[in-house]
């Protein structure tokens, strides 16, 4: 007779030690030890006891994170650069493999051991040390969380003003530089986000899981429209006007293509261990990556550029936005299609990259006072408190402002990895990464590693004068190498990697457990018991 099959394991009951609810998870789930400090440990920063993220939930991840106006934007503006298609599309694939190979270094920590970006950046910067990339990082999703919900606001707009004409009369009005109108779609927007976010990351996964390929599905019908309204043999896959560029200037563009692609993604990059701590395997992590940005990228780029290009001869002018493509089609079906899936293609890269980074970053300040869910409401409120849409169309304002922050980006993740890797060489106590005692291993001394918080004013003040100086002085009428603020990430990243590992080497502070097995996670087994 066959044996009855086994019943699937429960979840563990709530205990004493389950703080708060976990981020999409039930009580329980999160592995809160009744050794682990409160101070540094809730249930959303614990690590995971299930991780069940498959290659297509990472995939679905880059496709709600590339499937965005600013991503169409970016990827069209490449092409008109000035050098031929086939060189924009190898500049499109050498900085994208680039992203995929530093986004791989940057996950497996997270998924080995099943802990957030902020947790792991306790065993290198110490268990309070680690509060300040994830400020940082944390300051900078805010800002933009505000600017995406803002430009998908915009989107909401067109779609009232075309099914709703009474919409009209609430454009004049306006209240702290945004109009009624505006007001409304933002309201809305917020509320819808908040809503999604606060279901936690299951139901974010589902909605990612839906939302990439349905923003491919409309801008597939797009292309194949306005390719039909203007003839395939009207269509050039260089946008580019002038003559053609000299050979090491094409050069040089070239090199500032690749360097453009690395620095779009170079928010989510940072903290992508977030994501990556749910994926059941590295390995399914990395196929992932593979699908989600090389072959998705590319492929979403070439759609960009047809869909860009067949705007020249249907409405007489290069059309680099898809909302007012889609405003210039005016039917009512492409309007309302097009505007709410641009909306949910925004919604969908304000969540992964803007909302979920804040939510982790935030909460390790206070785990106990601050949640998962409300460190994301905290960033969702200082996204308003910014006024977002006052300072946006001000290049100046966000040069000097997010420019300065975004500049640290580099640093933190070559710290990073010089810590994980070259430091630490892979091998973390996971638990003592919960552990105020003045004998755990990451509190260094009084919970910071000195040599982390040399390393981020040693590399980071040189990449945000980098970033910030050329163009003040080009404003104020000097000489002009504002170009090299494209560079800012390899240049920090760089400095970040080599002067963490040179005061390592001075004066070591990362253990690297070579002798230890028991409670270290060695890069490739997870944590040993």
């Amino acid at each position: 007779m066959a044996a009855a099959p086994s019943s699937p394991p429960s979840t563990p009951p709530p205990s004493e030690y389950d703080l708060v609810e976990a981020a999409g998870h039930p009580t329980g789930s999160g592995n809160v030890k009744p050794s682990y400090d409160p101070r540094l440990a809730n249930e959303d920063l614990a690590p995971l006891r299930e991780q069940k993220w498959s290659a297509y939930n990472i995939f679905a991840f880059w496709m709600s994170d590339v499937h965005s106006v600013g991503g169409y934007v970016t990827a069209g503006s490449l092409f008109a650069l000035g050098i031929a298609s086939w060189q924009v599309l190898l500049a499109l694939l050498v900085g994208i493999v680039i992203v995929q190979v530093f986004t791989n270094l940057v996950a497996k920590p997270s998924q080995v051991t099943g802990v957030p970006y902020p947790v792991i950046n306790r065993a290198v910067f110490g268990v309070k040390g680690a509060n300040i990339p994830a400020i940082i990082r944390g300051l900078i999703a805010v800002a933009w969380y505000g600017v995406q919900t803002f430009l998908a606001a915009e989107s909401l707009n067109i779609v009232f003003l075309k099914f709703i004409p009474a919409a009209a009369a609430l454009v004049e009005p306006s209240f702290l530089g945004l109009s009624a109108l505006g007001w409304i779609s933002y309201v809305i927007l917020w509320l819808a986000q908040a809503a999604v976010f606060w279901n936690g990351m299951e139901t974010i996964r589902r909605f990612i899981d839906w939302a990439g390929p349905a923003v491919y599905v409309v801008m597939i019908v797009l292309a194949v429209y306005l390719v039909s309204e203007a003839g395939w043999s009207n269509i050039s896959l260089s946008l580019a006007e002038g003559e053609p560029l000299g050979g090491w200037q094409q050069l040089g563009v070239f090199c500032t293509a690749v360097a453009i692609v690395v620095s779009y993604f170079s928010g989510p990059m940072l903290n992508f261990g977030d994501f990556a701590r749910y994926g059941r395997s590295f390995d399914a992590v990395k196929k992932g990556n593979l699908l989600g940005l090389p072959v998705n990228f590319l492929f979403f780029s070439l759609l960009t550029v047809v869909t860009a290009s067949a705007t020249i001869p249907v409405f007489g002018e290069l059309i680099t936005d898809p909302i007012h493509t889609v405003e210039r089609i005016d039917t009512p079906f492409a309007i309302l299609l097009g505007g709410l899936t641009f909306v949910t293609a925004t919604v969908g890269i304000n969540i992964v990259a803007n909302f979920i980074s804040p939510a982790f970053d935030f909460s390790n300040v206070a785990p106990q006072k601050i949640s998962w869910r409300m460190g994301g409401m905290i960033a969702a409120v200082g996204s308003v408190i910014l006024l977002p849409w006052n300072w946006y169309d001000d290049a100046d304002a966000i040069h000097y402002t997010l420019g300065v922050l975004g500049a640290l980006i580099g640093p933190l993740f070559g710290i990073l990895i010089a810590g994980y890797y070259v430091a630490a060489r892979q091998r973390i106590r996971v638990d003592d990464m919960y552990t105020m005692s003045g004998t755990g291993t990451y509190w260094y001394r009084n919970g910071y590693n000195p040599n982390g918080v040399l390393a981020i004013f040693l590399a980071g003040v040189p990449t945000v004068l980098i970033g910030v100086l050329p163009k003040l002085i080009a404003d104020l009428g000097g000489f002009d190498v504002s170009w090299i603020g494209n560079w800012t990430w390899f240049i920090g990243c760089g400095l970040g990697f080599g002067v963490f590992w040179a005061l390592e080497r001075r004066n070591p502070q990362v253990p690297s457990f070579d002798d230890a097995t028991e409670g270290v996670s060695d890069g490739a087994t997870g944590v040993t018991a």
